[in-house]
């Protein structure tokens, strides 16, 4: 019983309602001042060639969502659409639309005014009364049994109303609804997000990782060492590890705030000079070999470039410590080439601490290149060779 009455407390109920009974207002004018038949047909050709403008679809869009869904205009129910009508299937859905909502109005109008007479016909003929003679249905006879039936109108209206506000409401979803071309796009930009979520998380992994790495490590090393001229190289380096990781932090919540204001370019190759004194300063022997114009590699590539060798001197400082590491990052012809080798000092990193070597092969399977990474000659190895033309066809970046 409770359950059967909790449509009545919901106020989209009657906004449902509130909505065909709009419908219904500009041909119940003329259906009083002209001829009805002519009123009607006017109406449904009216309605016709109205519904083929593109901008009603964004009307009855907004109405929809308001009144049938319960929704704001802001794009808080997808399944109805607020866009103009760009198709003729479109403008065809939109015509069924206007002329179904019209229908369906003018019978839930009708109902709602004559079912409530109904009732008081029946009560007044239970009393002897007379019935009014413009209700729809005639009570014939004067019978005291009519007050037990008094309120089955006022029950049909009920039913009447809840079960006409869902029925405009599943019709809205499917004809003011997305095309399968406006799905499509909206699948695409759905995972145009993720993909951004995606790159905005492994960006934070890579520059916050490798700053707290080297702090780390600055500090364990400054505390074994007891001397405070190393302590104090020690705290520079956290310092600028740092300050360049707060740099990053920024650029990227600018990224996710949408802020109006400029954000900080992204680091690139050309700024490597910056992670090799940071892992020189936290004690590993880095012998560095950068050659070819790395000024000239366009900007995805370099920029990814960037952060492989990030997380490639990250690890090593993580799962080695303090070792001789060697790096070669170089331009040949079209290929950029990418190598980092340490000893094979400590465990691999086994399941459910691969994410940054994941991600490493992620951006380099992104921009068409091959990545390598695992034990090589007893060595480990990271090998990226990314070509240099992926950069003019890379996704849209930040």
């Amino acid at each position: 019983m409770v359950r059967s009455l909790r449509p009545f407390v919901r106020a989209v109920t009657y906004t449902r309602w509130l909505h065909l009974f709009m419908a219904v207002v500009w041909p119940a004018m003329w259906w009083y001042v002209f001829d009805p038949l002519w009123a009607a047909l006017t109406a449904f050709v009216l309605l016709g060639c109205a519904g083929l403008l593109p901008a009603l679809r964004t009307v009855e869009g907004l109405q929809a969502r308001l009144l049938l869904v319960g929704g704001r205009h802001d794009g808080g129910h997808p399944e109805i659409v607020v866009a103009p009508s760009a198709t003729r299937g479109d403008r065809a859905r939109t015509v069924l639309w206007l002329e179904i909502r019209l229908f369906l109005g003018c019978a839930v109008a009708f109902l709602t005014i004559h079912l409530p007479l109904l009732t008081d016909d029946l009560a007044r003929t239970a009393r002897g009364g007379s019935p009014d003679p413009a209700t729809f249905v005639q009570v014939p006879g004067h019978h005291g049994w009519y007050a037990w039936i008094t309120p089955l109108p006022l029950m049909a209206l009920a039913a009447v109303v809840v079960a006409s506000g869902r029925l405009i409401t599943v019709l809205a979803r499917r004809l003011l609804g997305p095309s399968p071309a406006e799905r499509l796009a909206a699948l695409e930009e759905r995972t145009e997000q993720l993909l951004e979520r995606t790159r905005i998380a492994r960006e934070l992994h890579d520059s916050i990782g490798h700053a707290l790495t080297v702090a780390v490590v600055q500090a364990g090393a400054a505390r074994a060492a007891g001397d405070p001229a190393f302590t104090a190289r020690a705290l520079d380096a956290i310092e600028e590890t740092g300050r360049a990781a707060l740099e990053d932090l920024e650029r990227v919540l600018g990224v996710l705030r949408e802020s109006e204001r400029p954000v900080g370019s992204r680091p690139t190759l050309t700024d490597a000079d910056r992670l090799l004194d940071s892992a020189r300063a936290s004690g590993a022997e880095v012998d560095a070999d950068l050659t070819g114009p790395l000024d000239t590699v366009p900007g995805p590539v370099s920029r990814e470039g960037y952060r492989i060798l990030q997380e490639s001197l990250t690890n090593v400082l993580r799962h080695a410590g303090a070792v001789p590491v060697r790096v070669r990052v170089g331009v040949a012809g079209d290929v950029l080439s990418l190598e980092v080798r340490n000893p094979l000092a400590a465990r691999i990193p086994g399941p459910g601490r691969g994410d940054g070597l994941r991600g490493m092969r992620e951006r380099t399977a992104l921009l068409g290149g091959r990545a390598s990474i695992g034990p090589h000659g007893g060595e480990w190895r990271v090998r990226a060779e990314i070509p240099i033309a992926s950069g003019a066809v890379r996704p849209r970046s930040r």
